[in-house]
């Protein structure tokens, strides 16, 4: 069976070499240059140093060529490049999307970007979960869950992508699964803040766990399942983006922290940060919707520069004693 990967960065490089050794698989690079370095030595070397692509990955900068007689068509392009890339492909193939965010702008999640580039009768999901590209190109065990509104679809792509050190799980919340992606990210600044200012581990537990109850109660609104914001996609993918030292969003805290500019942060990053999108689109989104979150508006106020870190977190401390929920 073949796959298309279309987009060279870190993720879409990682799946490609551990697809390969069951699928027939063809590595999309937007840049010739790239895609041309990338097929002579093997090697990613902007995005992925030190990981060796397997022999039977095509590298290719001709999108059709990519994904022509392709089962299954992987996005690995952040969600701002999202759209154009649906609708230079079409629905010629199903669509499983990697990246984790809002639209810029549009404030749209991936799927509606998809309904609208691709068409009601489309098949398309989202394959979301803790899954830092680093450690899954280096064999490392994960588990990740695809998620479609086509149950069946899910079902069909999990398959087909589940095997070797990579579980899939398979779900039909795909607004949950989504919004979880999101928002996580926006919570993974804060922890980093948390971090940077040398707030301690309780500090960092506690914003963890009500980052968790804010992504939950945005999620429940736009009709999402609870359950699915304790699994993979949700609580997984939160403590690891929150904890870890791979993660680009908490990075991004750290240095806020810090007292470096976020334009500084994030052109010295060479990778996204999702979350520093995300936080605006979703702090807006949850203020049309009634919607209390209070961590969200925080980091979206740091980002912002109409708080500094320390003002942001003095605020979060000073709200009033409430029921928890």
């Amino acid at each position: 069976m073949k796959a298309a990967v279309l987009g060279a960065g870190a993720w879409g490089t990682a799946i490609s070499g551990v697809l390969a050794a069951r699928l027939d698989v063809t590595l999309w690079a937007r840049d010739a240059a790239q895609a041309k370095s990338i097929a002579t030595t093997r090697r990613n070397a902007r995005y992925l140093p030190g990981f060796e692509l397997p022999a039977t990955v095509k590298v290719s900068a001709d999108l059709a060529e990519a994904a022509n007689n392709a089962q299954l068509v992987l996005a690995a392009t952040p969600v701002a490049g999202l759209r154009e890339l649906l609708k230079q492909l079409g629905a010629k193939a199903p669509v499983v999307w990697l990246c984790k965010g809002f639209e810029e702008g549009s404030g749209e999640l991936p799927h509606q970007i998809a309904a609208a580039t691709l068409g009601a009768k489309a098949r398309y999901g989202a394959l979301s979960g803790p899954s830092f590209a680093e450690e899954v190109a280096r064999g490392l065990p994960c588990a990740l869950t695809l998620a479609s509104s086509d149950a069946a679809f899910a079902k069909e792509a999990a398959t087909m992508l589940h095997g070797g050190r990579m579980r899939v799980y398979y779900s039909a919340d795909l607004v949950g699964v989504e919004i979880a992606g999101a928002v996580k990210n926006v919570m993974a600044i804060a922890a980093g803040i948390s971090d940077g200012l040398g707030l301690g581990l309780n500090a960092r537990a506690a914003l963890i766990t009500r980052g968790l109850a804010e992504i939950t109660r945005l999620g429940v609104a736009l009709g999402g399942q609870p359950e699915t914001f304790m699994g993979l996609a949700g609580a997984g993918d939160l403590i690891l983006t929150a904890t870890g030292d791979l993660s680009r969003n908490r990075r991004v805290g750290m240095e806020l922290a810090r007292g470096r500019l976020l334009k500084d942060i994030v052109a010295n990053l060479g990778h996204v940060a999702e979350g520093v999108h995300s936080a605006r689109e979703a702090a807006k989104l949850a203020k049309a919707r009634g919607v209390e979150m209070p961590v969200t508006e925080a980091v979206t106020a740091v980002l912002e520069a109409r708080l500094t870190p320390a003002a942001a977190v003095e605020r979060l401390l000073a709200r009033e004693s409430k029921m928890e929920r």
